[in-house]
């Protein structure tokens, strides 16, 4: 896209970043290099901008605007519409953690390509998952301006019990806490979930006794 109105060289650099956030709007929050040059603006100008800071670099060849302007929420719902939120992201989106995590917890197909999580901001952590897992007690909830997929309760406090070694003792014991706590629960369904994840005696041990 270009301008046939005389412009020097710092009010065509505004003009350009414009362009770019005007992009970045439209694609919901992430513009791809090339998507960029197509508006006739050079490789050199994007540089330029990350230096600056007027832009920021999500992965490699995808950008954002450097005024957090998009919120991390938008920018997983973009990347990742076929991920589903698991462990410490779908505890707290549940209210089972009261401490928001630092990262994203992001459950995938196995067979996805593993540069997709190459990302330098928001920060993820991707669980390559058999399709078959990946889909087992899947809903959606409310997530930005839209949906995300994420783990019903019962499914999900399986993971966090198959996956202990893996949480911050305190963020687990917490999450226990809260789901047994929580009038949602569908203890049928959790003893269901906990065959199909191998982990039932785990389940009765740390849980059975209370509920």
């Amino acid at each position: 896209m270009h301008t046939d109105i005389p412009m020097d060289r710092e009010e065509k650099k505004t003009y350009e970043l414009e362009l770019i956030e005007k992009l970045i709007e439209k694609k919901g929050g992430l513009a791809k290099t090339a998507d960029i040059e197509a508006l006739g603006i050079d490789y050199r100008r994007i540089i330029s901008f990350l230096d600056e800071g007027a832009l920021r670099r999500v992965k490699n060849g995808y950008y954002t605007t450097g005024r957090d302007q998009y919120p991390e929420e938008q920018l997983i719902a973009t990347m990742y519409p076929d991920g589903v939120l698991t462990m410490e992201s779908a505890l707290y989106s549940f209210g089972y953690l009261k401490k928001k995590p630092l990262g994203w917890s992001i459950a995938i197909s196995k067979n996805t390509s593993k540069s997709r999580f190459k990302v330098e901001y928001p920060v993820v952590e991707p669980f390559y998952t058999e399709d078959e897992v990946l889909t087992l007690g899947v809903t959606e909830i409310p997530f930005f301006e839209g949906t995300m997929k994420i783990y019903t309760r019962d499914r999900l406090i399986c993971d966090v019990i198959k996956y202990q070694e893996k949480m911050d003792r305190e963020d687990f014991k917490e999450a226990l806490r809260s789901y047994i706590e929580d009038p949602k629960k569908d203890v049928a369904k959790l003893l269901s979930y906990s065959i199909e994840r191998k982990v039932r005696k785990k389940v009765q041990m740390m849980i059975g006794i209370w509920l």
